[in-house]
């Protein structure tokens, strides 16, 4: 089993920045992608950015290329999603999705929503 747990969302001003982490535990060697998604209310969940175990590869949505950036530290198990310039239409709950089975891209990891492991969630609001 492979365990995904959330932290750093919170209230923030438009135009601050946030850091998302997401620490996984279990069978970490497993997963071949892990991203992140959000959720809006009303909204169906949403791929945000997603990143390869392999070769590090990477995928953002349009609505936010420029704005945030995922990485991942291989030594402690963690993947992160820095958010800069956050305008309100960010504001979601963040999950932290892993897929350990085959996915031919990270974008259609992202895209299709194909993670078979999810986090708890972490709410992000941005609001003046």
């Amino acid at each position: 089993q492979l365990q995904l747990v959330e932290s750093g969302g919170g209230l923030v001003q438009p135009g601050g920045s946030l850091r998302l982490s997401c620490a996984a535990s279990g069978f970490t060697l497993d997963y071949n992608a892990i991203g992140w998604f959000r959720q809006a209310p009303g909204k169906e969940r949403e791929g945000v950015s997603c990143i390869s175990s392999s070769d590090g590869s990477t995928y953002y949505a349009d609505s936010v290329k420029g704005r945030f950036t995922i990485s991942r530290d291989n030594a402690k198990n963690t993947v992160y999603l820095q958010m800069n310039s956050l305008k309100p239409e960010d504001t979601a709950v963040y999950y932290c999705g892993a897929r350990t089975l085959w996915v031919s891209t990270v974008q259609a990891m992202c895209v299709l929503g194909l993670p078979d492991y999810w986090g708890q969630g972490t709410q992000v609001t941005v609001s003046s």
